[in-house]
């Protein structure tokens, strides 16, 4: 005989039975608002797997898009639009009229120092949500609580990258701490689509074993491309100093780094076509080749141009975009299942039979 059951009274293998904290009608409200605003404003309030999913993929944007600002601070020499740390000014905190300060440069850093406080709210609310979805996944805490210490962090560092008036190394050290708090939400993300169970590989092991080769060599891509940055023009301002290399060299390295990177990603979409692997997998890992080689594009046409400021903004932007697909390339290598839960005592105290 088939049963049905009240909807309150199913159970998700992730997310569990609702909490009594969270009763059915605060969730009906704060999902069935009229005001879309309102019912994301509400979501980390009475989040559902979904909504901590969203709010954990728009970290992943957020941190993305910050450094993309601050790009746009640097090539357009506004790094010392605000000269002082935290006031923009030695006696405000908001961009004033200063006759030796420019109103352009000083509003281009003003917004980047704005989008650090977007970056921190979406922080919050994903470790909002996941303080208050039920069942508490405890392996997720950590995860969500790294983005506003770690937001914190780059705030105080950006006050250092200011004090040391754009010392390369500061600034080169502030684009590094973005890529790993964008891997931090990166891995938040999946594992808000997965469960708390096992890893289960979806490959062989020699492909996972690739993968894992591929995340640090495009880390190693990164780190060549910030000391081409640090040596190369575009400094952020006149006053700001340049690491002592030889630029030609610096580059070439930069490209043979790109050309190893290239290389492992056509090995492991090859490897994961000729072994049938999951269609998932297959997509990220030419998603990510696809990324590479329009990056290379950029990065060409940048250097035959003379390194032009708008392409420089842009070849950031396809930098942090490698990364991000990288992550996704290799975390679609395997899968975590729902974690099994433990059988519910006998109310006799005997055991219940298998």
């Amino acid at each position: 005989m088939s049963h049905t059951f009240p909807a309150e009274k199913r159970r998700s293998p992730v997310t569990g039975p609702p909490s009594p904290a969270h009763t059915i009608d605060d969730v009906k409200q704060s999902t069935d608002h009229p005001n879309r605003l309102v019912r994301l404003l509400l979501s980390p309030w009475h989040p559902t797997a979904e909504s901590f999913s969203g709010w954990a993929l728009a970290s992943v944007v957020a941190n993305a898009g910050i450094t993309v600002s601050g790009a746009a601070v640097r090539v357009t020499g506004s790094g010392l639009g605000c000269p002082t740390w935290p006031r923009c000014t030695p006696d405000s905190f908001v961009p004033v009229a200063h006759p030796e300060l420019s109103m352009a440069t000083m509003l281009v850093e003003f917004g980047n120092r704005l989008v650090t406080f977007l970056v921190l709210a979406v922080g919050v609310a994903c470790l909002l949500s996941a303080l208050r979805l039920r069942p508490v996944r405890r392996s997720l805490l950590l995860l969500t609580l790294l983005q506003p210490l770690g937001v914190v962090a780059q705030a105080l560092w950006g006050g250092l990258v200011v004090r040391t008036m754009l010392n390369p190394f500061t600034v080169s050290v502030h684009f590094l701490l973005s890529i790993g708090l964008v891997a931090a939400c990166w891995v938040l993300y999946r594992r808000t689509r997965e469960g708390d169970g096992p890893v289960r590989p979806l490959v062989h092991r020699d492909i996972r074993r690739l993968g894992h080769v591929l995340v640090p060599a495009v880390f190693a891509l990164l780190l060549a491309g910030v000391t081409a940055t640090g040596t190369g023009p575009h400094s952020g301002d006149e006053l700001a100093s340049r690491f002592d290399l030889d630029i030609e060299s610096v580059v070439r390295l930069h490209a043979d780094v790109a050309y190893l990177v290239v290389g492992l990603t056509f090995a492991l979409a090859f490897a994961l076509r000729v072994t049938g692997a999951p269609r998932e997998a297959r997509r990220a890992a030419l998603a990510l080749l696809g990324v590479e080689l329009l990056q290379g594009v950029i990065g060409y046409t940048q250097y035959f141009l003379a390194v032009p400021a708008f392409l420089v903004g842009v070849h950031v932007l396809g930098a942090t975009l490698v990364w991000i697909f990288a992550l996704r390339a290799v975390t679609a290598l395997r899968v975590r299942e729902a974690a099994e839960e433990a059988p519910a005592p006998s109310p006799t105290g005997v055991p219940a039979a298998v």
